[in-house]
């Protein structure tokens, strides 16, 4: 496997691992924001789906064929980051397929050296640094659905076809958890009111001067 081909694996196994996280929520679940900066399933999608037509469409001088008002300026801030009134989840799913399409028909046409423009960076780029910056962009969207969706209902774990988390059940990870969280009860500070942070050494204090 070829250094681009290594590149496109990763950003499909990235976006696979993303769109995963959307299968057997509610419609609520899917939109309800879970983070105090309001982060949501659906909203992750969307973004995703506008950041990859944007870079593998403008950049390249090949637009991607729709719309993209959410991107525009006259948009209103953090539109492209949740499913705004009128918009389905199905509408938002096929936009995240549509955008992944153009973008491996875009990987597929050039090469790694093949020049862009991003108008929103400053120098020339090439696929070869839109693609690892894309790449970096969709795996840290993916983690974030990871800890939304495990905030929804408790599902967790990487992909479908491989969780790479612990094997363990209910219990036990109720019981990890709880060693976890029993170790950084020591590093609370309202157990540490003299300003000393960490647990104690055991060590008595030298009092000679």
């Amino acid at each position: 496997m070829g250094p681009k081909a290594e590149l496109h694996h990763y950003f499909r196994q990235g976006r696979e691992a993303l769109l995963w996280k959307l299968d057997g929520v509610s419609e609520y679940d899917a939109r309800r924001p879970l983070t105090p900066t309001g982060t949501n399933l659906l909203g992750l999608v969307k973004h995703t789906a506008i950041v990859v037509a944007g870079y593998f469409g403008v950049v390249f001088d090949r637009p991607f064929p729709h719309p993209l008002p959410w991107a525009e300026e006259t948009a209103e801030p953090n539109d492209d980051m949740w499913a705004l009134p009128g918009e389905t989840r199905a509408q938002i799913v096929t936009l995240f397929h549509d955008a992944n399409a153009h973008a491996d028909a875009t990987v597929e046409a050039l090469d790694l050296d093949s020049p862009g423009h991003v108008p929103w960076w400053s120098g020339p780029v090439t696929l070869s640094r839109i693609l690892v910056h894309v790449v970096a962009e969709v795996h840290r969207h993916a983690g974030h659905t990871d800890i939304v969706r495990e905030a929804v209902d408790g599902v967790a774990g990487l992909r479908a076809d491989n969780a790479n988390l612990a094997e363990g059940d209910a219990a036990w990870w109720a019981g990890y958890r709880a060693r976890v969280q029993a170790e950084a009860e020591r590093y609370r500070e309202d157990r540490h009111p003299s300003g000393l942070h960490g647990p104690s050494t055991g060590c008595a204090t030298d009092t000679r001067v």
